[in-house]
């Protein structure tokens, strides 16, 4: 129904076009940025328990591979 509307009249859905969008650019120059929701980066915790083995063996068998795995995760 309303698609026909818009299929017949191109001028009058680029006019609601461009009214929609000055109207969010208007509320986004509006809106406080307390507003805003927080975004937080990503945060991994893994603990992992290896029985008998050095602090290096941990390292190159568990936290190596899991941080090649993570992308954008310090």
């Amino acid at each position: 129904m309303f698609s026909a509307t818009f299929i017949d009249r191109p001028r009058l859905a680029i006019v609601i076009a461009i009214v929609i969008t000055l109207a969010g650019l208007i509320a986004l120059s509006r809106i406080p940025v307390a507003q805003f929701p927080d975004i937080v980066p990503p945060q991994v915790q893994v603990t992992a328990t290896y029985p008998g083995a050095s602090a290096d063996v941990v390292e190159t068998s568990v936290a190596q591979p899991l941080e090649a795995q993570m992308v954008g995760v310090d």
